[in-house]
C-alpha cells in the first residue's frame, strides 16, 4: 500500500478548499437575481425613474459581486500559487 506524502495531502486539501471557496458564488448569484427582479418591478411601476433605478441596481450588483470575486481569487491561489507547498 502506498503512503500519502505531505505534498499530495496538501494538494488534495487545497483542491477541496478551492471547491469550498467557489461556494461563495451562490450568495452573489441569489442577491443579484433578487435585485434585478426588484429593479424590473420598480421600472414597471415608475418608468420615468428608469435611469436612477438601473444605476442603483448596477451599483448594488457590483458590490454584491465582490464576494464571488474574492472566493474565485482564493480558489485560484489554492490551485495555482499554493503557499502551503513551500512549508514542506
Amino acid at each position: 500500500m502506498e503512503q500519502i506524502t505531505g505534498r499530495a495531502l496538501i494538494l488534495a486539501c487545497s483542491a477541496v478548499g478551492a471547491g469550498l471557496a467557489m461556494i461563495a458564488g451562490i450568495g452573489p448569484g441569489i442577491g443579484q437575481g433578487y435585485a434585478a427582479g426588484k429593479g424590473a418591478e420598480a421600472v414597471g411601476r415608475q418608468p420615468e425613474a428608469q435611469g436612477d433605478i438601473i444605476r442603483t441596481m448596477l451599483l448594488g450588483a457590483a458590490v454584491a459581486e465582490t464576494t464571488g470575486i474574492y472566493g474565485l481569487i482564493i480558489a485560484l491561489v489554492l490551485l495555482f500559487a499554493n503557499p502551503l507547498i513551500g512549508l514542506l
